[in-house]
């Protein structure tokens, strides 16, 4: 029979580990055993004999409790002449490390059936940036969409900002668009996006130039199956792009959720904006819907201050007052149509 490969016992150690019910440890006895053994060869029998018991399965206690019995235990053993185990420590740090995760899985339900399935941050902060949460805009842009499908139907869709996704993969799995062009900046927030793609069933086309992808949907045919849409993520700076890009993308719908929320971003915002507009050639001018949770009305009315200097004519989208998707406050959000 073969030797167990390095590291097997310690990881099923540490499973164990966790899942100990903490309380049924008997301090007294283990403080005055630990204080006269001669070394750690008791705790490794302690250790097997409580915390490796199988019925401790049944109720795994927190984090913050396995925290501080290892802490405690550490401190007994160091106290004494005992030499702690390494599987302590490294037990110890899993902990911590457990503690500080910020990291959930949510799922929300869609009206039409099925749900879409993020990986998402519990901090509204992580990472440097804002995009690895799912805001509010984003919901109401969502909603209106799926009251709207005839917007994205058999139709190529831009989203600029898509953090983490929530509001391209409601589209693609109810409003049949024969392409949905993901895009992002931030490195992070491409990674976690790509990552909520796969995790619903879509597979983003392999990572091409603007110049292959411009070839790719230009031969496009018409009968082509919308129900799998095709799914592109870009990394997408809306100050370095170019123009010549733009037009290889060939979008017929522009979107975007909550991306007016600072008013340097705004002016970088601007120019995208009249990018899109300068580089669709013959084409027809795409349709672009914005959608924006008003929490500083200053910044919102320099948006629209900034729309009409550039001569971007704009209407207000009527809205559903609530969203399915929220079901605590629900923020004042608005959606623009713009026509450049």
């Amino acid at each position: 029979m073969a030797e167990p490969r390095p590291g097997l016992a310690l990881r099923f150690q540490r499973r164990f580990l966790a899942a100990r019910p903490l309380r049924s440890l008997p301090w007294p006895e283990l403080e005055q055993s630990l204080r006269t053994a001669p070394d750690s060869a008791l705790l490794a029998d302690i250790l097997h004999k409580t915390i490796l018991h199988p019925l401790c399965v049944k109720y795994p206690p927190s984090a913050k409790y396995r925290r501080c019995f290892l802490t405690e235990l550490i401190k007994k053993l160091e106290s004494t002449a005992a030499e702690p185990l390494d599987e302590l420590y490294e037990a110890l740090a899993d902990v911590l490390k457990e503690e500080e995760s910020t990291h959930c899985y949510k799922n929300y339900l869609l009206p039409t059936g099925g749900c879409v399935s993020l990986s998402e941050s519990a901090a509204l902060i992580s990472g440097g940036t804002t995009g690895l949460v799912t805001w509010e805009a984003a919901l109401h842009l969502a909603q209106w969409a799926l009251h709207n499908p005839g917007v994205f139907r058999d139709r190529t869709i831009l989203e600029l900002g898509s953090g983490i996704g929530f509001t391209g993969i409601a589209i693609c799995k109810t409003c049949q668009p024969r392409t949905f062009i993901f895009s992002d900046c931030h490195p992070r927030v491409l990674r976690q996006l790509g990552e909520n793609i796969r995790l619903n069933g879509f597979i983003p086309e392999p990572d091409v130039t603007w110049s292959i992808q411009t070839q790719s949907q230009g031969q496009q045919g018409e009968g082509e199956n919308c129900q799998n849409p095709k799914v592109i993520l870009a990394e997408l700076d809306w100050g370095s792009v170019t123009e010549t890009q733009l037009l290889g993308l060939r979008a017929d719908v522009v979107i975007a959720a909550d991306v007016v929320y600072d008013p340097e971003i705004i002016l970088a915002l601007i120019g995208m904006l009249q990018k899109l507009s300068t580089s669709r050639g013959d084409r027809k001018a795409p349709e672009v819907f914005i959608a924006s949770t008003i929490r500083n009305p200053d910044t919102y009315q320099l948006f629209q201050a900034e729309l009409d200097k550039v001569g971007i004519r704009w209407q207000t989208i009527p809205a559903h007052s609530s969203c399915n998707f929220l079901y605590d406050v629900q923020p004042d959000v608005t959606i623009l149509q713009l026509f450049i």
